[in-house]
């Protein structure tokens, strides 16, 4: 090869380099936003507009988007049409927990199409949590295959788990430990597997489709069957840590006097801060939030108000330590800490108002989860399509040339 053949190689390979980029851009756009026009793509990504018409024709083709009319009834002038994630491309979301294995279908732009709850009567096992997920997708195959493509699947694990390779390092309250739960689910169904930390993808969830759109910091807080979990943006991004453990605020000590926790240490605030006890004195055996939260609301026994302020009084010390550390914009409270901040709302407001150091708390207010009961079927989703949404041109769907 002569040097001015090397040479327009070398052209050839970074134009079709910065092209898959570009691909990759307009596709996260689109499914982030969950639909924007051919000008708002131009505005956003600073590209031209042959250009831009260039790859999302491209991403028609490859039926990854789908473009249509605007309304045009309140413009001026041709209006632009618009592009959204194409209806047939999905992913499979998994969340494990310790009462039930539950399946979901999700579309791009974060829509969830289907969901599976499988109840089990005791915390499953590794095996047992990949049984019953290679039970659920065989049974959806036949529909999953005459409807859609399938990315790949993503799956919400109420632990420590290693990103590199979906090894769960770390999940006590089902009992596992470093378990490969991605390779056992890849050779189970067939498809490509990703895991995380449930509430670190619940935090990729709100901040993308839910309480913090658009918001550069914030702390997402959930509580569940399995404790507390966090996540955490910081400057716009994820903050994973060197390994994908960042954000374990269950962790945080609140009480000095408190009782030991099974990671090993004492006080820790999902020792204080629990559903199991909300339950108790209610009666209940079990209950999601918004069952539990009703339960609360039209209780008028003065116990069970004391118990939800006394485990707020203990989530301020964790949020206060947060609020300093972290000073974020927004705080996001899931599952039953969002229930309890619906019953109590100015009872935490008033301690977020006077535990932290001003400055802090002058910039930050609490909300509650939007996504409800599809945050972590939603946030595994957002597993599921990485690879796809990352190299569009490149990606191969499970089963097809």
């Amino acid at each position: 090869m002569t040097a001015t053949e090397s040479a327009q190689a070398g052209r050839g390979n970074s134009n079709d380099h910065v092209r898959r980029h570009n691909l990759s851009v307009i596709l996260g756009l689109v499914h982030r936003s969950r639909g924007l026009s051919r000008s708002q793509l131009t505005r956003q990504t600073g590209l031209n507009r042959s250009t831009v018409a260039a790859l999302v024709g491209e991403l028609v083709e490859r039926d990854l988007v789908v473009e249509s009319d605007p309304d045009s009834s309140n413009q001026v002038g041709r209006p632009s049409p618009v592009v959204r994630p194409s209806p047939s491309t999905v992913g499979i979301a998994i969340n494990p927990e310790i009462d039930a294995v539950t399946v979901g279908v999700v579309g791009l732009g974060g829509t969830v199409l289907k969901r599976v709850r499988y109840p089990t009567d005791h915390p499953p096992s590794v095996g047992e949590a990949v049984g019953i997920s290679a039970a659920v997708i065989a049974g959806m195959r036949p529909e999953l295959d005459r409807l859609y493509r399938t990315a790949g699947i993503g799956v919400a694990v109420p632990g420590l788990v290693r990103t590199e390779d979906g090894l769960v390092r770390l999940a006590p309250h089902l009992g596992w430990e470093d378990e490969p739960l991605a390779v056992l689910l890849a050779d189970a169904t067939g498809y490509p597997v990703l895991a995380a930390n449930d509430a670190h993808l619940g935090t990729m969830a709100e901040s993308t489709f839910g309480a913090g759109r658009g918001l550069s910091d914030l702390i997402y807080l959930n509580g569940g069957a399995s404790g507390i979990g966090g996540g955490i943006i910081s400057g716009g991004r994820s903050l994973g840590g060197v390994a994908g453990y960042a954000g374990e605020l269950g962790h945080t000590l609140v009480n000095s006097r408190g009782v030991r926790c099974h990671c090993g240490a004492t006080g820790c605030l999902e020792t204080e801060v629990r559903r199991e006890r909300l339950l108790q004195l209610l009666g209940l055996t079990d209950a999601d939030a918004d069952e539990l939260e009703a339960a609360i609301l039209a209780s008028d026994e003065p116990s069970i108000l004391a118990e939800v302020h006394r485990q707020l009084d203990f989530l301020a010390i964790a949020l206060r330590n947060a609020i300093n550390t972290l000073n974020p914009q927004l705080i996001v409270l899931g599952g039953f800490l969002g229930s309890l901040y619906a019953v109590a709302p100015q009872h935490l407001d008033r301690l977020l108002a006077e535990q932290p150091l001003k400055a802090s708390r002058e910039s930050v207010h609490v909300t509650r989860a939007e996504l409800g009961s599809d945050l972590l079927i939603i946030g595994a989703g957002e597993l599921a399509f990485r690879s796809l949404i990352a190299d569009p041109a490149g990606f191969v769907f499970a089963g097809r040339e």
